[in-house]
């Protein structure tokens, strides 16, 4: 169980992680249109705060009833929505020259594996 709690921490702190460098992040991309600005704003914080409500789904489902039914499902649909997120970042984040970027692949992967560990070994 102490792996679970580990994987959603993780998440979470990656989700807040992402939350306060938007500003910055929207910055570096220079003279864009506002629309542009506004979808990479979105799509940002977006990313952040689905990582905190899966962080969060798991953690409290494991803290409720981390052995039926229900939470075994929670646990393998985050295990596979971070898994997805993981190549998805591999694939295009892992690119850029920025070691957050990099870094994203790799806590991703690292809390499907630490979630499903925790829940299903």
């Amino acid at each position: 169980m102490i792996a679970l709690y580990i994987g959603t921490g993780l998440t979470i702190l990656w989700g807040i992680a992402h939350l306060f460098p938007t500003r910055n992040v929207v910055a570096g991309f220079g003279e864009i249109s506002a629309d542009n600005k506004h979808i990479i704003t979105m799509e940002w914080l977006v990313e952040g705060v689905a990582l905190i409500f899966v962080g969060l789904l798991v953690a409290v489902v494991t803290y409720l009833d981390p052995a039926n039914l229900v939470s075994q499902a929670v646990y393998t649909l985050a295990a596979i929505f971070l898994l997805a997120l993981a190549i998805v970042s591999l694939l295009t984040g892992f690119k850029v020259n920025m070691v957050p970027f990099k870094l994203c692949p790799l806590i991703f992967g690292l809390s499907a594996v630490l979630i499903i560990f925790g829940a299903f070994l």
